[in-house]
């Protein structure tokens, strides 16, 4: 009898009772079959684009009805990237830092950049170079204008820049390999300084770049981009050092280097100017003809870039005041890799 009233006792508690299992969510990368993968992605990606969409016209309909009431429109929401949630540094120039101006002054670019001296470049390698050194070589002579390259030989650092004073150059650029590619860029002011040591990646010769052009001799446009703080401000008037500062707009050839934390971006292009028939139109979409019946057309020009190579990128290592001394050297700013990181084990540090 105990054995039946214990059957019946668990019939009438959980006999009606089905154990309910959870629903788990497909996701495409738990299909092997690569077509119903791809679809079930397509279809995903399908609704979250009806979302964004629903999301927009929500938010114009609320600012439109913000507008009609005469009410404060709904605050807008700002991404967090990296740059805007970067720490605070005090070094950021500000555009009335008067120190910063009269320190533009006295500082050893001052004589270039006030025109006073014609910028005069040095280009060598270092003692053992490979053949895609001579190659990024070859194009920085085409880039930056009065610039000749020296083999190094076996000579020291030390003799070429007392044979650069000597010669009356303004600077030196050493191109450093490392297993038969260019790994390092190293741009001594002359004649007292300062030192810079850059970090070279990600290098693209010019042949091979897709549809690029080809420089002129003209002087090019010079554009440096996000330099912001005092280190930053140093470095951008070193390079600025190394070209003239008279650009022969006919031209149309930019030098650009784009700071964005913390690497420098080279690019090199000619801008085009084409001009385009568009046809004229009336305000209902109608096309307006002439006595003959014919369209109208209506020249439009647009401006297009074509890049001249090379491309490479630039990460400043350090910076040390006079010419290159590794043993009695004394460095305004050297780069750690424990600097990059703040407390949160981010990177929200930058210096230049």
């Amino acid at each position: 009898m105990g054995g039946n009233d214990k059957r019946k006792r668990s019939e009438s508690e959980g006999g009606d009772e089905q154990p309910i299992e959870k629903k788990r969510e497909i996701l495409p990368s738990m299909i092997k079959n690569k077509e119903k993968r791809s679809a079930i992605h397509a279809k995903l990606k399908q609704q979250k684009k009806l979302e964004k969409r629903k999301k927009a016209k929500a938010r114009d309909a609320a600012e439109k009805r913000a507008l009609e009431l005469g009410e404060e429109l709904p605050a807008k929401k700002i991404p967090k990237t990296i740059e805007n949630t970067r720490e605070f540094d005090e070094t950021v120039c500000k555009p009335d830092d008067e120190e910063l101006f009269a320190g533009n002054d006295a500082d050893e670019f001052s004589s270039i950049l006030k025109r006073e001296r014609t910028p005069k470049i040095l280009i060598t390698t270092c003692r053992f170079h490979s053949s895609r050194g001579p190659d990024l070589i070859k194009e920085l002579l085409s880039v930056i204008p009065n610039a000749h390259y020296y083999k190094r030989g076996t000579y020291d650092l030390k003799k070429i820049v007392e044979f650069a004073n000597k010669k009356d150059f303004t600077s030196i650029i050493v191109v450093h390999t490392n297993r038969r590619e260019p790994d390092a860029f190293v741009i001594i002011g002359l004649p007292t300084g300062p030192t810079a040591h850059f970090k070279l990646s990600n290098l693209v010769l010019r042949k091979d770049i897709k549809n690029h052009g080809n420089p002129t001799s003209h002087e090019p446009e010079l554009v440096l981009n996000n330099f912001t703080t005092r280190l930053g401000h140093r470095i951008g008037r070193s390079i600025q050092s190394l070209f003239p500062q008279e650009p022969n707009f006919p031209g149309r050839r930019v030098v650009t280097f784009h700071n964005q934390r913390d690497f420098i971006f080279f690019r090199h292009h000619r801008y085009i100017f084409e001009a385009k028939e568009t046809k004229q139109t009336e305000s209902k979409g109608k096309k307006t003809k002439d006595a003959k019946g014919e369209s109208e057309p209506q020249g439009k020009v647009i401006a297009r870039l074509q890049e001249c190579g090379p491309r490479f990128t630039l990460k400043l290592l350090s910076l040390q005041h006079g010419t290159f001394d590794t043993k009695g050297g004394e460095y305004e700013w050297v780069h750690k890799p424990e600097m990059d990181t703040s407390r949160k084990w981010s990177r929200r540090r930058f210096f230049l």
